[in-house]
C-alpha cells in the first residue's frame, strides 16, 4: 500500500518561510562543515582514530595501526580522507608524520567523545 503525503495547511506563512530560508542560507558554511565532519565520523575506524588523536594529541600511522590492530596502509587510507576533509593536520619529524586534530573541530568532537564515554559507564 502506497501512502501519499500532502500538505493540509490552508495558507503558507510566507514570513516564517522567508525567515527559515534566510537562516539556512546564512548558516551554509556551518552546515557544510558539520556535515563533512559527521560524514567522516560516520565510519567507526575514523571515529576511533579521531578519538585517539584527541586523547593523545598526536600519533603516527604506525601507532594507530598497532593500537587498532590494522595495517599501516589501511590506516593511511582513513588518514587521507580525514586530512582531505581538513579535520586533521600533519607535522613531519624526520621521516615520520605525526597527525593531530584540527583545533576548529575539537569542540564538536568532544561532545561526541563524551557521549561515547558515557556509553561505557552505562554498559
Amino acid at each position: 500500500m502506497k501512502l501519499e503525503m500532502s500538505c493540509t495547511r490552508a495558507e503558507a506563512n510566507h514570513k516564517q518561510l522567508l525567515n527559515c530560508m534566510a537562516s539556512i542560507d546564512g548558516m551554509a558554511n556551518g552546515f557544510n562543515k558539520i556535515s563533512k565532519l559527521l560524514s567522516i565520523t560516520g565510519n567507526e575506524v575514523r571515529l576511533k582514530i579521531l578519538f585517539l588523536l584527541n586523547m593523545e594529541n598526536e600519533l603516527c600511522p604506525c601507532d594507530l595501526a598497532d593500537i587498532l590492530r590494522m595495517s599501516v596502509p589501511a590506516i593511511s587510507q582513513h588518514i587521507r580522507k580525514m586530512k582531505d576533509a581538513g579535520i586533521i593536520t600533519a607535522r613531519r619529524e624526520g621521516q615520520t608524520l605525526y597527525y593531530s586534530l584540527n583545533e576548529d573541530d575539537t569542540d564538536i568532537l568532544n561532545i561526541i567523545f563524551k557521549s561515547i564515554k558515557m556509553e561505557r559507564k552505562v554498559a
